[in-house]
């Protein structure tokens, strides 16, 4: 979906606080509050909700956190107070209600890909040429449309981030 997000780049951020030099990712960890929130009593997903970037990609100018959307306060169905937004890579990345953000050493264990780790790479680039285990991401239909179309690699964005996977085997790193 093209959304009008508002928000800031995350880069922005995270130059504040300065990484130290071992820090290779950045771990997002999402509110947890079953009260009010039951679906979080869930026996089938670890809570909080964890989801990581490689420091790299987190500093890439398209990477967001948002605050807004459609010109308005981001809501608390769509993720405030904040959300990620990673717009080359697969929705489930963009985690929801940030509560806290760290630097990290190693690759965090996120949500998915503990849940389902031959579903749901690390890495979830939108990559048209590497199949979802249940169906094919070769093709792609938009909200409006009637038909469906070509998925882009990197969801179009491949000219500002394909740099970033370059000498990856992005079947194996999905």
């Amino acid at each position: 979906m093209v959304i009008p997000w508002l928000g800031f780049p995350l880069a922005a951020l995270l130059k504040e606080v300065e990484p130290a030099a071992d820090a290779r990712y950045v771990r997002f960890e999402t509110v947890y509050d079953p009260d009010n929130m039951p679906g979080q009593n869930s026996p089938f997903f670890r809570w909080p909700y964890v989801e990581g970037l490689r420091l790299d990609e987190a500093m890439n100018d398209l990477t967001l956190l948002s605050t807004g959307l459609y010109g308005k306060e981001l809501l608390p169905q769509n993720g405030a107070p904040l959300r990620l937004v990673v717009p080359w890579k697969y929705g489930f990345k963009s985690i929801k209600s940030i509560v806290k953000i760290r630097f990290t050493e190693e690759q965090p264990k996120t949500t998915w890909n503990l849940q389902a780790p031959n579903e749901y790479g690390f890495y979830a680039n939108v990559n048209p040429n590497v199949d979802h285990p249940r169906w094919s991401q070769k093709k792609e239909r938009r909200i409006g449309d009637l038909f469906r179309r070509d998925t882009l690699l990197f969801n179009g964005y491949a000219d500002q981030v394909a740099g970033l996977y370059a000498g990856m085997d992005l079947r194996k790193n999905f």
